[in-house]
């Protein structure tokens, strides 16, 4: 089981940047697949990012150019840079930890992103 501590949300204007951070222990991180997902208020939680142990990357179409999912595995830790920020992307952004995409066992506690228009 791993462990995931998420870091880096808070509130920003619209146009704005956030990093967040995700702090990894208790497992061997370079075999997993690390995704960002989050949940917006009053909707269900989604898929935003994902980095494979290979380095590859895949993200959900609203982000695509920008947004920046990267991982460092001497420091167990995945990233996700988030430029030009908009008011939908407010929600609570969390780290997951997994062999398959589509089954994340370990997930963090969550951080929390506010964009204002």
């Amino acid at each position: 089981q791993v462990q995931l501590v998420e870091s880096g949300g808070g509130s920003v204007q619209a146009g704005g940047s956030l990093r967040l951070s995700c702090a990894a222990s208790g497992g061997t991180f370079s075999r997993y697949i690390m995704g960002w997902f989050r949940q917006a208020p009053g909707k269900e939680r989604e898929f935003v990012a994902a980095i494979w142990w290979s380095g590859g990357t895949d993200y959900i179409n609203s982000v695509k150019g920008r947004f920046t999912i990267s991982r460092d595995n001497a420091k167990n830790t995945v990233y996700l840079q988030m430029n030009s920020l908009k008011p939908e992307d407010t929600a609570v952004y969390y780290c997951a930890a997994g062999l398959v995409l589509d089954g994340m066992d370990d997930w963090g506690k969550g951080t929390l992103v506010t964009v204002s228009a």
